[in-house]
């Protein structure tokens, strides 16, 4: 007789079925996502027509992303008005552009010039209307340690990167609502998650609020919202000479008591804590970006958001989504101590 029981028997045939129809699951699950990631790829390949008659308003393009975007577009034949702050800047990029590029100066941070800048578009694109704004300017300095900050520092950035973007969006939105245009907002990957102190995630996680709203308030009206978030790329934003003289004037003015806590020690790991990671994270292709605003910008069927760079897919998003404990645990741990820490 054989040593096989019966219960063993129908134990294995059950085993082997559920291997087997797992398998088949997974790879049906597998090919669908397969097609849709191709069906999301040719669908995303289409592009508006008439780009001639298309104006197209970019602010911060005296460098960076700006203005690389702005002779791309201009390449690919959009009538694209750039801002710049300095008259540097728009000579300079008059000089390398066609003539359909205009510039105009613009102060993001002044109400007064965002108002004047659009009364130019205004006449400027006529009947047709505009079609795509995309908020560019912003900076990255003061950054450090909340109390190391005053409300001042936060009220600048804050009125450069959340209420400059709200106000030159204000100010062109009905003619982006006649042409039923696009509203492409610069925020960050720190508009997600806040890995350090200051102002600069707090503006960024703005712009990720007004631009959720903004998208879900011009639907309606057929004009489409876009976000860039990008992660840490070669610009002004991540200048590590910028950022250290940034870090040594906030603590050369701190209280002796507030130093006194954190230690010059805390102040030197800083600092090189930043050349070591921007040497990791920081990317030099800004066409990474630059692709994406002008996805965003010409595509029949743009994304609600774009996220460009390694450490953003990779890290710092992942991270958004874990639990704070654990998100928390590894910032502390990579994180300077201060001299009196108590972790």
């Amino acid at each position: 007789m054989s040593d096989v029981q019966p219960g063993n028997f129908v134990g294995k045939i059950s085993s082997n079925f559920i291997i087997k129809t797992d398998r088949k699951m997974l790879l049906y699950i597998l090919g669908l996502v397969a097609l849709w990631f191709v069906y999301r790829w040719c669908k995303e390949l289409k592009r508006v027509s008439n780009k001639e008659e298309k104006y197209v308003y970019i602010t911060g393009c005296d460098s960076g992303f700006g203005n690389l975007l702005a002779r791309h577009l201009d390449k690919l034949g959009f009538r694209v008005i750039a801002a710049c702050y300095t008259e540097k800047g728009e000579d300079e990029l008059k000089k390398i552009s066609s003539d359909r590029l205009t510039t105009t100066h613009l102060d993001v941070s002044n109400s007064e010039s965002v108002s004047k800048a659009a009364a130019a578009i205004k006449t400027l694109v006529g009947v047709k209307g505009l079609w795509a704004v995309v908020n560019n300017a912003g900076v990255a300095v003061p950054s450090g340690p909340s109390d190391w900050l005053t409300i001042e520092d936060y009220k600048s950035m804050l009125t450069v990167n959340l209420c400059g973007v709200i106000d030159v969006t204000l100010s062109v939105l009905p003619l982006i609502k006649k042409a039923k245009g696009r509203v492409v907002n610069v925020a960050s990957v720190f508009g997600r998650i806040s890995p350090f102190g200051g102002p600069y995630c707090v503006s960024k996680y703005g712009v990720e609020s007004f631009n959720d709203s903004l998208r879900l308030n011009m639907a309606p009206f057929g004009v489409k919202v876009a976000c860039i978030e990008p992660g840490f790329f070669k610009t002004n934003v991540t200048d590590t000479v910028i950022l250290k003289n940034n870090l040594q004037r906030l603590w050369d003015r701190l209280p002796q008591d507030v130093k006194d806590d954190y230690g010059k020690a805390f102040l030197d790991q800083g600092m090189k804590g930043l050349d070591d990671r921007f040497k990791v994270f920081t990317d030099s292709d800004l066409m990474k970006v630059v692709g994406c605003m002008e996805h965003a910008v010409s595509a029949v069927h743009p994304r609600t958001r774009y996220s460009p760079g390694w450490d953003a897919k990779f890290l710092w998003l992942p991270l958004s989504y874990m639990p704070t404990c654990i998100s928390d645990k590894l910032f502390l741990k990579s994180n300077p101590k201060p001299q009196i820490s108590v972790l």
